[in-house]
């Protein structure tokens, strides 16, 4: 574009040394970021895999709130790094079900999508196992009842705290029976697994039931992946999502990215 626009050829080499001096220059900013993420009171996590030279199976985890988007590369998929950077979290973390995640500290929302997905492609496999038809039927009256309350009211616990009682009630009534399908046994135990962290959110307020933030903070990322995908060295993909959780974040938060480029500032607010 810059040679298009104004004539002005700038070499691949310097473009990669730009992002990596801005990378260095704007690691506080990052680092801001990283605090503000982790002092906060929910986070949204996922992760997805990159190739990058010289790894096998590496990652690019995202953690995100509302208005806050961090990016790390990880050489696995290995959770150890978790513990370290959640142990002082005091909020609510909201994740899909890779268990990884399962051994945090701290209360835990899983994303009721990745379920319904999950159950809605099983009743497509299995749509004369009677006995799993009525258990996606039952779920479904209840997540219907409790969004039906979230549209009204919002996020709210004085208003949320009333399907407690339908959620002890789908346990008791629908998962407490005894089962002949083996799918359906299988469902029974996972609900059974992951009771608190099913409905956490009906205990907090402004904790949302799904993961999307977090899934809606990949999308940049697996564009970009596209078309460096095998050619990425770990340095260039660390100083790339430097730029890109700033870049996020600005965006998220409604402020020009040039505009803060060009204010020198290293503080975004």
């Amino acid at each position: 574009m810059a040679n298009e626009i104004f004539g002005i050829n700038i070499p691949d080499t310097s473009i990669l040394d730009i992002k990596r001096s801005m990378a260095q220059n704007y690691l506080l900013t990052y680092e801001e970021i990283k605090r503000q993420i982790f002092s906060g009171s929910l986070v949204h996590a996922d992760e997805t895999g990159v190739d990058v030279r010289g790894f096998n199976n590496s990652y690019v985890w995202v953690f995100a709130n509302l208005d806050t988007v961090i990016y790390m590369f990880k050489p696995n998929r290995e959770t150890e790094f978790l513990k370290e950077i959640f142990k002082t979290f005091r909020g609510v973390l909201v994740s899909d079900f890779y268990t990884g995640y399962d051994g945090i500290e701290c209360p835990k929302q899983k994303c009721l999508i990745h379920l319904m997905r999950d159950l809605n492609e099983d009743l497509l496999k299995n749509q004369f196992d009677d006995e799993f038809k009525n258990l996606v039927v039952e779920f479904g009256r209840l997540l219907r009842r409790i969004i039906n309350t979230i549209d009204k009211f919002g996020l709210k616990k004085r208003h949320l705290n009333k399907h407690l009682k339908d959620v002890d009630f789908f346990y008791a009534s629908v998962l407490s029976k005894n089962y002949i399908s083996d799918l359906v046994k299988a469902y029974v135990k996972r609900f059974m697994k992951y009771k608190t962290s099913l409905f956490c959110f009906l205990l907090h307020n402004g904790i949302p039931w799904n993961n999307n933030n977090a899934e809606h903070a990949i999308k940049p990322f697996a564009i970009y992946r596209k078309k460096g995908d095998g050619s990425f060295t770990e340095k260039s993909l660390q100083d790339y999502l430097i730029l890109l959780s700033i870049q996020q974040t600005c965006r998220n938060r409604k402020i020009s990215f040039l505009d803060f480029l060009k204010s020198g500032k290293k503080t975004i607010g």
